[in-house]
């Protein structure tokens, strides 16, 4: 009898703001309205964690936010967006959340920064980093090949109109009522 291996758990955790300021777009959105970058980068990682089964964890800091108790918030099976406590940085939550995972032998965990510190402690816990350009490569990909499948198996959306289930009679009806 062959013993299966478990499959492993896959847990990307993004440094939020680290990488806003990354991409290029999310950078210039986020000058003028930082709450439209951070919805954009949640969009974005909402669907390449579909695409890839990867549970996120999408981590903002509030570090210099008064009174900020933190909290969580799971935006869809695959995502949870998590807002710190004041005075706690995105880096510091990052390494306790990496260091408190139960079973770390069969989780692979990748952690999106470009905060060269941060990617060195994440290293040493048994992680792997992605940059930030990196991220925004890997996501831009899966995007592309969500499209090209979508239309590659006839995705496109119909429109379920009246025309097509009444017979001409009634729809000639309806049309001289709509004319009048």
């Amino acid at each position: 009898m062959k013993l299966r291996k478990a499959k492993k758990k896959k847990i990307l955790i993004v440094d939020g703001y680290n990488i806003i300021n990354g991409w290029e777009e999310l950078a210039r959105i986020s000058k003028d309205d930082l709450e439209t970058s951070r919805e954009k980068l949640i969009d974005y990682m909402i669907e390449y964690s579909k695409y890839t089964g990867e549970k996120t964890v999408i981590v903002f800091d509030a570090y210099n936010v008064k009174n900020s108790s933190g909290s969580t918030e799971k935006r869809s099976d695959t995502v949870s967006i998590v807002y710190t406590r004041e005075n706690q940085t995105a880096d510091s939550y990052i390494e306790k959340y990496i260091a408190e995972l139960d079973d770390r032998h069969n989780t692979e965990i990748r952690v999106a920064t470009s905060d060269f510190a941060e990617q060195q402690i994440v290293l040493g816990k048994g992680g792997s980093r992605v940059s930030a350009r990196e991220m925004y490569l890997d996501v831009m990909q899966a995007k592309e090949k969500i499209g090209r499948k979508k239309s590659t198996h006839g995705k496109t959306v119909q429109r379920n109109s009246i025309i097509d289930h009444i017979d001409e009679d009634t729809f000639n009806k309806l049309e001289s009522i709509r004319r009048k």
